[in-house]
């Protein structure tokens, strides 16, 4: 029984050697053929370092840029030098037209603070004009016949109110106010307001001949139109 043992584990030994060996064999060539799909697959990244190969010229030919413009170093300090150059011009017409807006805008406060003192007694110098044609008008009315020693109260109360319109254009006067009487001046529409045309053999067309209502001047400015008769002989 013991050898007919041994023989039996000697044969299930040589089967499992046999079987082993088998395997092998049966490995062997699938290694032997999968040897090229390896080397193929090493093959295909060909494609993909050509485009890596494109990435590497653009980073190459921007060194060389920087390259060359480190060996000239003389053209990048005037590139940077015109570069400043136009900035400094740019602030500087930015300086001058912000220099020319201030002063103009000191000129045009200066005028109106000018004018605003010139004309603030405007509004209250147009109210006061009738007041002074009322004076006009009274002096005017009396004739001169009668300013005599015949009608002494006449004459003093002539003399009052003349006196008191006297002082109170002076006192107009020394702000701006006047009073404006253009007979046997030329006829300026600015300043005039022609309300009849008659002939006057003795005179030039378009004189003034006549002073209907007195005008009025404040600082120069007309306040009020005079209101005349100008000459027209044709």
């Amino acid at each position: 029984m013991f050898r007919q043992a041994f023989s039996t584990s000697s044969r299930a030994l040589r089967a499992g050697v046999t079987k082993t060996s088998a395997n092998m064999s049966l490995l062997r060539p699938q290694y032997r053929t999968a040897a090229p799909a390896y080397s193929l697959r090493a093959v295909q990244p060909a494609s993909s370092r050509w485009y890596s190969d494109a990435t590497t010229t653009k980073e190459e030919a921007k060194t060389e840029e920087g390259a060359a413009a480190e060996a000239d170093p003389l053209a990048q300090l005037k590139k940077e030098l015109e570069a400043k150059e136009t900035e400094a011009r740019d602030w500087k017409d930015k300086c001058l037209r912000t220099v020319a807006d201030f002063r103009n805008l000191q000129e045009r406060t200066a005028r109106e603070v000018k004018d605003a003192k010139q004309y603030a007694i405007q509004k209250f110098a147009k109210d006061l004009i009738d007041s002074i044609d009322n004076f006009d008008r009274a002096l005017t009315t009396v004739p001169v016949e009668k300013l005599n020693k015949d009608n002494p109260d006449l004459a003093s109360l002539h003399e009052g109110v003349q006196m008191t319109e006297t002082i109170l254009m002076q006192t107009l006067a020394k702000h701006g106010l006047e009073r404006v009487s253009p007979e046997g001046e030329k006829f300026n529409p600015n300043e005039h307001e022609a309300t009849f045309m008659a002939p006057q053999p003795d005179k030039e067309d378009g004189m003034v001949f006549h002073v209907q209502q007195k005008g009025f001047k404040l600082n120069g400015r007309t306040l009020r139109a005079a209101k005349v008769g100008i000459v027209k002989n044709k």
